[in-house]
């Protein structure tokens, strides 16, 4: 995802301390990663669900875009839980 800056929420540096995940880890990601889920709608900026690995960990991490500015900011990022998500971490299952 081309940004900016990246700006880190209060929520993601938590989340990311909590995870043992670096700011270096979430901007690989940020660089690399693949979208996997659009929120156009989203409010105050619309926002997608980032897939990428740190090693062989998947990590997803959501990003809102500035569109006049540029700027990303991080969301949240998390582990995806391997039985909400199919083998691959890229498609919801079912609940």
């Amino acid at each position: 995802m081309d940004c900016s800056a990246v700006i880190f929420s209060g929520h993601a540096t938590q989340r990311m301390f909590e995870r043992g995940l670096s700011t270096a880890d979430i901007l690989s990601v940020i660089q690399q990663g693949e979208v996997i889920e659009d929120y156009p709608n989203d409010t105050p900026h619309p926002s997608c669900l980032l897939l990428g690995f740190v090693g062989a960990t998947p990590i997803h991490t959501v990003i809102a875009k500035h569109a006049a500015t540029g700027r990303c900011i991080v969301v949240t990022v998390y582990v995806p839980n391997p039985t909400r998500w199919s083998a691959d971490f890229k498609i919801r299952r079912a609940p």
